[in-house]
Formats: structure tokens, sequence, C-alpha cells
């Protein structure tokens, strides 16, 4: 679902969407009415900073990745084994990781106004 980026223009929105689809899904709109201040947290950011939070295809990539590696093993000697044999894991998957993120570039200067100092130690930028 796309969203309007605008507190107020969002507001109006989500009004119409439950207004639509509230008596069917009353649950999900009581959810987001009792943490609207935190959801709507979400819309100070530009939308290519938006897609980036809101796609999950990596995050359930590497959970598919977990899941093949440990599903075949009964149990592991120990915490440590288990880190050992994920990080393998991952290093592995790694190479199949051609896709670049959409926007990328766009996507990480706007980060980068919107926290700062904080991303130029973690990209190593000078």
């Amino acid at each position: 679902m796309n969203l309007h980026p605008k507190g107020i223009s969002s507001l109006c929105s989500r009004h119409k969407l439950e207004e639509k689809w509230g008596k069917k899904y009353p649950i999900i709109f009581e959810s987001w009415r009792n943490k609207w201040d935190n959801l709507s947290n979400y819309f100070k950011y530009t939308e290519p900073i938006r897609k980036v939070i809101y796609t999950t295809n990596i995050i359930e990539s590497v959970h598919r990745q977990f899941r093949t590696l440990t599903k075949t093993k009964g149990a592991f000697p120990n915490d440590n084994s288990l880190l050992k044999l994920l990080y393998a894991g991952i290093q592995n998957a790694e190479k199949k990781w051609t896709m670049p993120i959409r926007n990328w570039s766009l996507t990480i200067s706007q980060l980068n106004i919107h926290f700062k100092e904080r991303l130029k130690d973690a990209l190593g930028l000078v």
C-alpha cells in the first residue's frame, strides 16, 4: 500500500481507508489508531526510504537461507557452532545477491540527510 507522505494527508487517507475496510478488518484499524503516533513517524521519510523500510524480500531471503542451513541439523553443541554455520551460510548467500536496491544512491543520500553523521562511520564516508 502506498500511503501519502504528508502527516495530515496520511491521516485523511487512513480515515478513508478505514471507511472502506474498517468493518472487514476492525482489529487492524484499532491497532493503527492506538499506535498512530509511532506509525506516523514513517511518513517523515521520503518514498525511496519508505520503500526500503517496508520491503521485506531481503529479510525473507536471509530467513530462507537460515532455515535451509539449520533444518537438517538435529542440535548444535553450543551457540557458537550455530553462529559459525549461519555466518558461513551468509557468506555463501551473499555471492548470489546481485540485484541492487532500486535508487540506492538517492536513498542512501536521503538517509544521510536524516541521520547526519551516523552513516559516515558505517559506510566509511569521509
